[in-house]
C-alpha cells in the first residue's frame, strides 16, 4: 500500500506557512513538505483554525493537557504510568462517534479483519506513546 496524501493541521512542525496579520503561503521548502515531495506524497493542510477537520486528534491532546494541568506528578515514573494508563483507557474504554461508536482499538481490529494484507502484525493495545 502506497501512502497518497497526507493530511496535517498547520503546526509549524509540518509547515512554513503563517498565519497572523498577513497570511503567508507555504513555500514547500519546509523539511515535512521536501520529505513528502521525494516520497511523492501530496501534503494537504487542514483550513487554519479549524479543529474539527482532525477534531478526533484535538479532544485526545485536550483531554490530556488537562490531565498535566490538573495532576501533580511525584516522579517520572509516575507520570509515565499515568500517560500510559490514559492512552489505555481512550484505546480500549471510550468509543468514538467517528468510528461507530468503537473504541479505536476495536475499530483497528476490525479494519485488520477486513483488510489483513495491510497489516505485518496483530492489533495489539501497546499504550504509551510511540510504543
Amino acid at each position: 500500500m502506497k501512502i497518497r496524501t497526507i493530511l496535517t493541521d498547520n503546526g509549524k512542525e509540518f509547515t512554513d506557512q503563517v498565519f497572523g496579520q498577513e497570511p503567508k503561503d507555504a513555500t514547500g521548502s519546509h523539511e515535512f513538505d521536501a520529505l513528502c515531495q521525494a516520497l511523492g506524497i501530496e501534503h494537504r493542510l487542514t483550513k487554519p483554525k479549524s479543529p474539527r477537520t482532525n477534531g478526533m486528534v484535538e479532544r485526545f491532546n485536550g483531554r490530556l493537557a488537562q490531565i498535566l494541568r490538573t495532576h501533580h506528578f511525584q516522579s517520572s515514573l509516575d507520570l509515565k504510568t499515568t500517560l500510559h494508563r490514559y492512552a489505555w483507557l481512550y484505546n480500549e474504554h471510550h468509543p468514538q462517534k467517528s468510528l461507530n461508536h468503537q473504541t479505536p482499538l476495536q475499530a483497528l481490529k476490525t479494519w485488520q479483519q477486513s483488510h489483513p494484507h495491510l497489516f505485518q502484525k496483530a492489533v495489539r493495545n501497546h499504550a504509551g506513546p510511540d510504543s
